[in-house]
Formats: C-alpha cells, sequence, structure tokens
C-alpha cells in the first residue's frame, strides 16, 4: 500500500505543472459567407479583418484575399463594420494603457506563482518520495523550473490612444489638415504643403525636385495606428530600412522620413535640406528628414508635434507634463509618466527615432505598411552639386511656385504651375539654357474640411450676418477673451487663405471675395473656434 500510495504522489506530482502550464487549442474553422462585390461579382469566404478600409477573407481554397470595403454591398458593409466594431470591443477589453512598471508586476506574479508552485511540488516530493524516485523527481522539476521561468516571455503590450486627445494636436494647423479615423487608425489628410513656413531655401545640395502638393487624401491618407503594440525587438531607423517611405507624420500633415536618404547619406550632414529640414523626393513631394521642432512656434510645447507610424507620439524639449525632457533611451525616447511610450526631437542624431518601438510591418522594400503614397508627374531629377537654393514663393494664383537658385556665382529661376485639369508646366532656366515642359497628372485636390469636428467649440464664436454681403462682424462670448485669439483666418471652399491675422479682427470687408462657402477661423492655443458662412 505504501508504494502504490507513493506511485499515485509521484503521477500527481509530474502531473501537476503540466497541467498548470496547459492551454486549451480551438481548431474551430471559421464559416464560409456569401459577399456581394460591385459588377455583380460573388466570392464565397469566411471574414478574417477589416484594416485600412480593406476587407480581408479567407476564400473556399483557404487563400487570403482582400477587396475594398467599398467594393461590397449595404448589406456586407453592415456586416463588416459590425463584426469588426465586435472583435474590436474584444480586444480592447484585454487592452488598455499598460504600462512598463506594470509589465514588470505581470511578470513577477507569473513568475512567483510558478515558483510557489513548484516549491510545494518539491515539498511533497521531499516527503512523500524515497531513494531513487525523489532523485528523479528532483531531476524533472528542475528541468520544469528552468523551463517555466524561460517561457515568461514580455507579452506584448498594447496602448490604447484616444483619437479625441490626439486630434488637439493637429488642431493648430487645420484646415490645411484633416483628420478623421475608425476601428483601427487614426488618419491624417493633407496635400503634402505646410503653411506655417516656407520651402526649399537652404538646400545645398539639391535633387532638383520641386514641391508640389500631393493627395494624401481619402483612401490615401497617413494612418497612424490606434492600438499600438510594443515590439519584442524594436526595428533600427538605419540605411537598410525605412528609407523609400515615411516614418512618421507631423501635426501640420508634413510626413517625416529616415534622416537617411535612399542612397544611405544623413540628408541633413550632405546639405539636402532646407531651413525647416524638409526636401522634395523623387515625385515632387515635400517632406521632413528631421524633427520639425520649428512647429512649436504655431503650438504648445506639450502637445505632440508628429505621431509616428507605429502609433507613438514624439514630443519635443518637454514632457507632455510640461516638465523638461528627460533622459532618452536608444530608441530616442521612453515611458512617460501615464506608462505610455514616446519618442523626441533634437537637434542631434537621430533626430527623432532611433529605432521604431512600436509592432510595424514592412514590405519587400522595408517600407512601413500602410502608408499614404505620392504620385510624381514628372521623370527624377539628379543631384546638382553647387547648387543653392534661395528662395521659393508662391505665385500670386496659388497653383505654382517661383524658385530661385544659384550655381557658379549666377541665379537662375524655376517656375512652373499647374490647373485645374492636372496640366503641369514647367519653365526651367539652368547653365544649358531655357526650356519649358509640360507634364500630365492628376486634378488637384482639396482638403475635406468639417465644420462638425469643432461643434462643441462654435458656441463661442458668434458671426453676422450669415450670408454676408459687405461686412462680416464677428464677436466672441465671455468664456473666451479677445487676447487668447492667436489668428484669425478666413479660408475658400478649395482650403486657401484668402484673409489672415495674426491676432483677433471683428470685421472683415469681403467685397472682393468671390461668392461661395466660406470657413472662419479663430486659432487660440489650445483650440479652433471654426464657422461657416456664404458670401453672396
Amino acid at each position: 500500500m505504501k508504494r502504490l500510495f507513493q506511485n499515485f504522489a509521484f503521477a500527481l506530482i509530474m502531473l501537476l505543472p503540466f497541467n498548470a502550464l496547459c492551454h486549451d487549442l480551438n481548431t474551430a474553422t471559421l464559416p464560409l459567407r456569401e459577399w456581394h462585390l460591385s459588377e455583380n461579382r460573388v466570392v464565397r469566404g469566411s471574414f478574417l479583418m477589416l484594416k485600412n478600409e480593406k476587407v480581408f477573407l479567407e476564400n473556399e481554397n483557404h487563400e487570403i484575399v482582400s477587396f475594398l470595403l467599398t467594393e461590397f454591398s449595404g448589406d456586407d458593409q453592415g456586416f463588416v463594420n459590425k463584426k469588426s466594431e465586435a472583435i474590436n470591443q474584444l480586444n480592447n477589453s484585454h487592452k488598455g494603457q499598460a504600462s512598463k512598471p506594470e509589465e514588470i508586476r505581470f511578470f513577477l506574479l507569473k513568475a512567483g506563482s510558478a515558483l510557489l508552485l513548484l516549491i510545494t511540488i518539491f515539498g511533497l516530493s521531499y516527503r512523500f518520495l524515497r531513494g531513487r524516485a525523489r532523485k528523479v523527481t528532483f531531476y524533472f522539476m528542475s528541468v520544469g523550473l528552468i523551463s517555466t521561468l524561460y517561457s515568461f516571455k514580455n507579452k506584448p503590450f498594447i496602448f490604447g490612444s484616444d483619437p479625441k486627445v490626439m486630434d488637439l494636436a493637429f488642431a493648430p494647423f487645420k484646415p490645411n489638415v484633416y483628420t478623421s479615423w475608425n476601428n483601427t487608425y487614426f488618419l491624417v489628410h493633407s496635400k503634402g504643403i505646410p503653411t506655417t513656413h516656407k520651402m526649399m531655401t537652404g538646400i545645398t545640395g539639391w535633387q532638383q525636385q520641386v514641391p508640389i502638393p500631393q493627395c494624401y487624401i481619402g483612401n490615401n491618407a497617413w494612418s497612424i495606428p490606434l492600438n499600438p503594440v510594443i515590439a519584442k525587438t524594436p526595428v533600427s531607423v538605419n540605411p537598410q530600412h525605412f528609407t523609400k517611405g515615411a516614418i512618421a507624420v507631423a501635426v501640420n500633415g508634413i510626413a517625416i522620413f529616415n534622416p537617411f536618404t535612399n542612397t544611405g547619406v544623413d540628408a541633413l550632414v550632405d546639405g539636402q535640406l532646407d531651413n525647416w529640414g524638409g526636401h522634395c523626393g523623387r515625385a515632387d513631394d515635400y517632406h521632413y528628414h528631421i524633427a520639425p521642432l520649428h512647429l512649436y512656434d504655431h503650438t504648445l510645447k506639450t502637445l505632440p508635434i508628429a505621431y509616428a507610424l507605429d502609433g507613438f507620439a514624439v514630443y519635443g524639449s518637454q514632457e507632455p507634463d510640461g516638465s523638461a525632457m528627460k533622459q532618452l533611451d536608444a530608441n530616442h525616447g521612453h515611458y512617460g509618466a501615464d506608462g505610455v511610450y514616446h519618442y523626441h526631437g533634437t537637434n542631434s542624431f537621430p533626430y527623432m527615432i532611433g529605432n521604431m518601438v512600436g509592432q510595424i510591418t514592412e514590405d519587400a522594400d522595408k517600407q512601413i505598411i500602410p502608408q499614404a503614397s505620392a504620385k510624381p508627374i514628372r521623370p527624377a531629377g539628379t543631384p546638382l552639386r553647387g547648387a543653392a537654393i534661395t528662395g521659393c514663393e508662391p505665385n500670386t494664383a496659388g497653383n505654382g511656385y517661383s524658385m530661385t537658385y544659384t550655381l557658379a556665382g549666377k541665379t537662375y529661376v524655376w517656375d512652373y504651375k499647374w490647373d485645374n485639369a492636372g496640366n503641369y508646366t514647367f519653365n526651367f532656366d539652368g547653365p544649358s539654357g531655357k526650356s519649358t515642359n509640360t507634364y500630365k497628372g492628376s486634378a488637384p485636390c482639396n482638403v475635406p474640411v468639417a465644420v462638425a469636428d469643432h461643434a462643441a467649440d462654435n458656441q463661442y464664436l458668434k458671426i453676422f450676418p450669415n450670408p454676408v454681403r459687405g461686412e462680416l462682424f464677428i464677436s466672441l462670448k465671455d468664456e473666451v477673451a479677445i487676447t487668447e485669439i492667436l489668428k484669425t483666418t478666413l479660408y475658400n471652399a478649395g482650403g486657401a487663405a484668402v484673409f489672415q491675422s495674426n491676432s483677433f479682427v471683428q470685421n472683415i470687408r469681403t467685397e472682393s471675395f468671390p461668392k461661395g462657402v466660406y470657413l472662419l477661423q479663430l486659432q487660440t492655443a489650445d483650440r479652433n473656434l471654426v464657422r461657416k458662412l456664404i458670401i453672396e
């Protein structure tokens, strides 16, 4: 009887750790469904996910296929949205503002529980087992202890971001930038042209590219993950990764690229950047290569100046609570007081992001996806060494620029413009003479204007009469002081500023403006007061 009891105890001890650490495996197959697409197409497949406005299905042959959400019938779109929302709610029920300290506590809790269990098993084996059985048990339990502790790898922590809070960072730059969001991404829409500073002046390593508005709008908007996940191994921002696309987007809607160009040189050191840290790529797309710290001239120093495409914010010389920047880690950031990771922009290399802390997906060119893409309208230029750009001024019609550069002691000018049909005309001037080329591209697009986004602030701003003929009168309620207004701007329906003042104005003459719909924006340090009006 004693030996029988010993054998039973031995078997129980050996089974306990395996039972305690095992996981259930669910091998159920996802149900097939008929999906009705445009042009009377029908696809049978199982719903997997909705990502970046694309629906991913597993078809009958177990192949992963994807279609734009807009290709589906209304009923199917409703099904996708409900299913995606249910999945997000389920995921979010296990997510939160998990912090690094919480990650450590989680590990210690699991490790402590395992150690307690194994110590108990050791005690039982010592009490009930003798001789060889005890030695064998000690051997297996030691292996089990090492294996158990080794298995406690840090789980990927997910940080939920509030899109309304993120939107505050972009507010000072609206309506030049438009924001929206879905269950997965915070979307940034812009034309890729800054309005708070000029461009190109100061470049000494010119690639013969010039700024042209891009259409980073709608399905081509910049996508920032709303639920960023800490990566097990951060990916380095270096000449091998992310040299053909963006790593972040600034709060004024301008993309931020790797400090290294696609040729592997530091763009700033090579003289390729203008006085604001930007230049134009091979598609004539303007973007930054270093942190745009100058944006703090137009926004609060406690707000982010950019968001990385892994979902984490980028701040400047101050922390979100207003204190001085704390010591940075190898990724050029750290965890904040709220337990959430963020980066910092500095004037020294790597300027903004050393490694992408959040989980990202790379394509075959090692570019982060999803992300917006620029559309070239002419062949890419070649470096013009020795050329120094001295100015880039918009024309009076707002549909082109005049760019001046010097080379070998002489001054040259490039004039270029576009029309509403997408015809781009370039008047080139250089050492080899003058020439004119016309290129066909996409028709220019406009950044959407959403008055509803600012409905809560409309109560503080009054305008009359509306519609207006002649003179527009503006007044504020007592909750907002006149001295709080940093800028007064009137935009036409195309997003162009037709009137601007760096203070509050009480009246604007409108006789010289064409009839149509306009947007009045009064900007404070932390909000935009917006009203739509009609000029007759």
